[in-house]
């Protein structure tokens, strides 16, 4: 009983991170918000893709209210996007079992330019390497722009609003 186990969580690990390290290119079937899209890949998975590195504000949903340019962001991003052939350079997998990735388009970073239009924070808790210096300098332009949702004084980051609302006894669950 033991070694299946064991067995069944190698199994398990290995899974989670058959993907890591890879690019993936594919379509863009659908956008959930700013921050994940569905990609629909030449193998024909469905691969949902947490967009690394960044943090949109949350959009509304049928029981939760939405942030400040929630939907705006994810409107941006659907037109960056949707229908479009992108590459996904897959960072890690989340604890939802998406693909956390960072979006190319023609060459372009997807996930950047979110934040330098304004339309997503960068995720300090989950940056590493040149992205660290990249993506906060990019908020930090975009903050003294005072470009999208800078243009309010003080804006609530989603992290902030999601335990806000886990604290009110509504679970907000993430695509």
């Amino acid at each position: 009983m033991r070694i299946y186990l064991v067995t069944l969580l190698q199994i398990l690990v290995l899974a989670n991170t058959a993907y890591a390290g890879r690019i993936i290119d594919g379509m863009v079937r659908a956008v959930y918000d700013g921050d994940t899209v569905l990609l629909a890949t030449r193998e024909e998975n469905r691969l949902t893709v947490r967009l690394y590195g960044i943090d949109a504000p949350e959009t509304k949903k049928p029981d939760i209210p939405g942030q400040p340019y929630g939907d705006i962001s994810k409107r941006i991003l659907m037109y960056k996007v949707l229908g479009r052939r992108v590459t996904a350079e897959i960072v890690d997998i989340d604890q939802y079992k998406r693909a956390v990735a960072v979006i190319r388009y023609e060459g372009r970073d997807i996930n950047r330019e979110m934040v330098a239009e304004g339309m997503a924070w960068a995720y300090r808790r989950y940056l590493q390497g040149t992205y660290i210096s990249d993506y906060i300098g990019t908020e930090d332009q975009a903050r003294s722009h005072r470009v999208g949702l800078w243009k309010t004084a003080n804006p609530q980051p989603p992290w902030e609003f999601r335990h806000g609302r886990m604290k009110k006894g509504n679970r907000l669950r993430r695509w």
